[in-house]
Parts: C-alpha cells; structure tokens; sequence
C-alpha cells in the first residue's frame, strides 16, 4: 500500500503534524476493522436466522385423551405438561351439551374460544343462569383457585387455555 505522506509548510510543525497523522490513521485502521467484525457478526447471524424452519404442531399429531367419568370431553397437551414448571397450551374439545362441572387450578389460565361458543360461570355449584357465552375468536381469564365451570350448551366447541405450570384440576365435588 502506497502511503502518502504529509507536506509540512514548516519544521517546526512537523513533529505534530506526523503526530497527528499516524493517530488519524491508527484510529481508521480500528474503525476499519471494527466495522468488518461488526459486518461479518451481523451477516452470520442472518444465515443463522435462515437455518432456523418454522415447525408447526399440527391438530393431527395431538394425543387426544376423555376423563373417565366425563362423556364428550376430550383434552390433548399441545406444549408443555401438566407436572412441568413451564408455559403449556391445553386444547380441549366439548361435544354439544358437555359440562366440566366446577373445578379449580392453581394457576390462572387464559382460555381462548377456536370455534363454537362455550358459556362459563364462576362458583362452586353450576348455575345455568350465571353463564357466559364465549363465542369463537373470544378470551376469557380463569382466575387461580376461583372455581369456575365451562358448558357447550348450543354444539361441539373447541377451546384452548394457556398458563404456567405445574397446574392441575382439583373438581369441587368429584363428577
């Protein structure tokens, strides 16, 4: 590299002239190469990023499972379990006219309604006039320990509760 130096107008400014000069020129040399690491760190990262393949947890691959004592409720752990100390999603399906009697979880639970209408009520007895309906697309937060009862009441639906685990469902009175 042809390096060219600086024209003095005098001798007695040489000395920092040249000073000047080589810090000028140290200093560029660091941005240079700085700018270089930062740019080869940056484009690293993008051929990262492209490696990494959305991978979708399908309906199909769900392990539907119905509790013994209920008819028309099936349940299926899309993330997480119940006895893990992490986020988990639990998609639940209800046939026309099932009813999760009132029952609490040790967590707060956000349930989201994906099709069909669910009506809901808190307390520790069911009571058809105390219900809510949830329709599709709709969120409704249960509380933790609040006891609180889900119904199809009007066909099939299919909804989803999201929370932090460990949880688990204690019934008020066993069905």
């Amino acid at each position: 590299m042809n390096e060219t130096k600086p024209a003095f107008c005098c001798p007695r400014h040489a000395e920092a002239i040249t000073s000047i000069y080589t810090f000028v020129r140290r200093k560029t040399r660091r941005y240079f190469f700085a700018t270089i690491l930062l740019a080869i760190n940056i484009f690293s990262g993008f051929a990262i990023a492209e490696s990494i393949v959305p991978e979708p947890i399908l309906p199909g691959s769900l392990h539907w499972e119905s509790p013994p004592t209920m008819s028309g409720i099936q349940g299926a752990w899309v993330l997480g379990a119940e006895q893990l100390p992490e986020l988990y999603i639990l998609r639940v399906k209800l046939s026309s006219g099932a009813i999760i009697p009132p029952h609490t979880h040790p967590d707060e639970r956000n349930t989201t309604v994906l099709t069909g209408t669910i009506y809901v009520g808190f307390g520790e007895k069911f009571d058809e006039s105390k219900v809510v309906a949830v329709p599709a697309g709709a969120v409704y937060i249960a509380p933790a320990n609040v006891p609180h009862y889900v119904w199809a009441k009007e066909g099939d639906a299919i909804y989803q509760e999201a929370g932090t685990g460990p949880t688990r469902t204690l019934f008020v009175e066993l069905p």
